[in-house]
């Protein structure tokens, strides 16, 4: 099977909906020549263990946070309201013992953890950069490459973001010690996304950029590095934190006498090319300016809900013109794709939306997408928020436009299972207790809503190649343990439990 370049699906999950009876054949470079619906199955040819979905983009990762899981479900008594801000500081004080073989045994286990859980792809928005005092490595690249190392081994699609940060707050702040980590120059940004370049090239990976957030980078230092990255790459990912906090919308109004969706849309070139990762925090007009551009709303649920940042309002992105599951729209090519691969499909005339899993709390694709639309729910005091006009099964319809909008986020070619596309697919078992016996969306919701999310994953592919296989990576248990004995090293000096 692990030689195979064929596999028949009883169900599949196309672009345009449900279809029966698949026929899909892959390259020799993993991408998709065949799709072919009401196939007769070819002798020799494996079949699905059930429904065959495409598989998920996670398009927001901080992989070292992976290793903070459980370490901050705690009040302190120096603080009489726990937020996002106490949060980061917990956050920092973890970031600043972590070691380059840590960082690796983190994002390895993460992203064997990623593949089991239906994740195919993950934009890894990286922001460690320097020794734990704050001077570069003898290598600049020294932990970009721990992470290009571990997607690699995991056998997981990678999208690398290094992460420009500057300043520790609006109007050009000085960085604060514990920030030390984190902080680079504009000229060392760009030599930086210079050196990884080839390396990326070399592997398979996307590289992009992303300004930490609007009160890390400076104007000028954002015009500088986005004209320079223009000169490396036209195309490249571009991921931007923005208006997670109400805290943060206060300031940038301070500062600027704008909200910081407003200031962006009105400073920076924002298209398709961008994700402005949790976007909580909208008014009327930034909805509609932003899903205007056609950029992709990145939403994680699991996060926005552990760090109290609030709720994204997906009927308004929509009704703003975001996505809005349309299969009869005409496609449009949202990045340049690496030679030789076809490009992502995306859609015109508005933004998308697509999940992450921040990694600090849970990583579990259809959880995400269950909590979006339960925190959709709960606004709305309504249920199946996220269905559409053209597919009432609301796991369904959230599916497809999240791989849609993951893909754009990512610059790669995994907008779902079509001709072009990577063959990237995930295979549900339909003799789990939770799916036995349903139709083919029935056992998708089953998944999402009714399952204990990961349990339900049989088999996942990424380019072709089989990673996971009856619900377990080959590598599950070194991953397992180097994760373990990586975070073992940290604990006794690290974040302290409750008392």
């Amino acid at each position: 099977m692990s030689g195979a370049r064929s596999l028949f699906a009883p169900h599949a999950l196309l672009p345009e909906g449900w279809a029966r009876d698949v026929l899909l054949s892959w390259d020799e470079r993993g991408a998709l020549v065949q799709v072919t619906p009401h196939a007769a199955a070819p002798a020799g040819v494996p079949v699905a263990a059930g429904p065959l979905l495409p598989g998920m983009p996670n398009l927001h990762s901080h992989a070292f946070q992976r290793g903070m899981a459980g370490l901050t479900e705690y009040r302190s008594d120096a603080v009489s309201e726990d937020s996002f801000w106490s949060w980061r500081q917990l956050m920092y004080r973890f970031a600043l013992r972590l070691q380059p073989a840590q960082l690796e045994a983190m994002a390895y286990g993460l992203y064997v953890e990623m593949l089991e859980a239906g994740y195919t792809a993950v934009c890894e928005f990286h922001y460690v950069h320097h020794h734990t005092d704050g001077r570069p490595y003898a290598d600049d690249a020294e932990l970009a490459l721990a992470v290009l190392r571990a997607a690699r081994r995991a056998g997981i699609g990678l999208t690398l973001l290094p992460v420009l940060y500057q300043t520790s707050g609006f109007g050009a702040q000085p960085p604060g010690e514990s920030q030390r980590r984190f902080i680079r120059s504009t000229d060392s940004m760009l030599k930086l996304l210079a050196r990884l370049q080839p390396l990326c090239d070399a592997q398979g990976a996307r590289l992009g950029l992303a300004p930490h957030s609007l009160r890390a980078v400076p104007p000028d230092a954002l015009r500088a590095v986005l004209a320079g990255l223009n000169a490396i790459d036209p195309a490249a990912p571009i991921h931007i934190h923005i208006a997670e906090q109400t805290q943060e919308v206060q300031d940038c109004l301070t500062w600027s006498g704008q909200r910081p969706v407003a200031w962006l849309l009105d400073h920076a070139p924002v298209d398709a090319r961008w994700c402005l990762v949790h976007a909580t925090h909208m008014d009327d007009d930034e909805y509609r300016r932003a899903a205007a551009t056609g950029a992709v709303a990145g939403l994680c649920p699991s996060t926005e809900a552990n760090l109290g940042d609030g709720i994204f309002d997906l009927p308004r992105w929509v009704a703003a013109g975001g996505e809005a599951d349309d299969p009869h729209a005409q496609h449009f090519v949202s990045s340049l794709p690496p030679e030789g691969a076809a490009p992502a499909l995306g859609r015109p005339g508005g933004g998308a939306w697509g999940i992450g899993s921040d990694s600090h709390v849970t990583v579990n694709a259809a959880e995400e997408l269950m909590l979006l639309e339960y925190s959709q729910r709960l606004a709305t005091r309504r249920r199946n928020v996220a269905a559409s006009a053209a597919h009432a099964e609301v796991a369904t319809a959230m599916t497809l436009a999240a791989v849609r909008g993951g893909a754009q986020a990512s610059g790669r070619p995994l907008a779902g299972l079509a001709v072009g596309q990577q063959a990237d697919l995930v295979v549900l078992d339909s003799a789990h207790r939770a799916l036995a016996g349903l139709s083919a969306p029935q056992q998708l919701a089953g998944h999402v809503f009714a399952s204990h999310r990961t349990s339900a994953v049989h088999s996942v592919w990424v380019g072709g190649v089989p990673r996971v296989t009856g619900a377990r990576h080959a590598d599950h248990a070194a991953a397992e343990a180097g994760w373990l004995a990586a975070r073992q090293q940290l604990l006794a000096e690290q974040v302290p439990a409750a008392s």
